[in-house]
């Protein structure tokens, strides 16, 4: 029991650049205590008795303000920061190391009861503030869900999953050190230069149309210099790009 907690300690010590002592984590950091609460209901949930179980649960949702089922299952080394609003359901496991924000909520969408209704995070996940992780699936090792994402499938290993509905943006072959190094942890889920899929897409667009303006103004051009007549079109709105990427920013 020991041990364990002072595993707890020393890995929010080093994902948590607030932590000053060893103290300070033990008596000031409601994750951990909601992380300690937790061992003990759970041990009464597996030994029968369920509803000591969970009035150790609801105890420790009054006095941390993070609800964990009993029936849950928790890794080591789980840092759950500030803590506030975290929802851990019945069904859900979560894997070592793994870093939960403010917040989230592990979530079930049925409604059948023993059947696995909550997500699974595989080890090292980084869930940020505010996301919803809902149903029987899997986040992969060392995956990302982003700030306020509602995520309803899967999520890679190393992928990072941001918006709502969330959108996959996958891992990449090749990074930096510096983006290395983000991966291994990441406040509040996001990775430098982690733009949404769905606005790359959208500014990729913008940026081949107004190429494919250019060209056709040269081809025309080019027509009438070689005295080949155009046909006369009713002249639109002239094509800006700078105003339509930040209007999708």
């Amino acid at each position: 029991m020991f041990s364990r907690l002072r595993e707890d300690i020393a890995s929010i010590r080093e994902r948590d650049p607030a932590a000053r002592s060893t103290w300070e984590v033990l008596t000031c950091y409601p994750g951990l205590h909601a992380i300690v609460m937790h061992r003990w209901a759970n041990a009464c949930w597996r030994a029968g008795f369920k509803w000591l179980g969970r009035f150790i649960s609801h105890i420790a949702r009054g006095l941390t303000g993070i609800e964990i089922h009993p029936g849950a299952t928790i890794g080591q080394r789980v840092f759950i920061d500030h803590g506030f609003g975290v929802v851990i359901g019945e069904t859900a496991e979560v894997g070592d190391d793994c870093t939960i924000y403010q917040g989230v909520t592990l979530g079930g969408t049925s409604l059948f009861k023993g059947a696995k209704r909550h997500p699974t995070l595989g080890r090292g996940a980084i869930i940020g503030a505010g996301a919803k992780v809902l149903g029987a699936f899997t986040v992969g090792e060392g995956a990302k869900v982003g700030s306020n994402a509602v995520v309803v499938r899967e999520v890679p290993p190393g992928a990072t999953a941001v918006g709502n509905p969330a959108r996959v943006i996958e891992k990449e072959s090749e990074q930096s050190k510096d983006e290395a190094a983000a991966r291994m942890f990441s406040a509040y889920g996001i990775t430098p230069n982690g733009d949404d899929p769905l606005s790359k897409a959208l500014h990729g667009l913008i940026d081949n149309a107004a190429s494919q303006e250019l060209q056709l103004v040269k081809i025309v051009a080019a027509l009438k210099e070689a005295g080949i007549a155009c046909e006369v079109v009713p002249e639109l709105d002239q094509f800006n790009k700078e105003r339509l990427n930040k209007l999708v920013e």
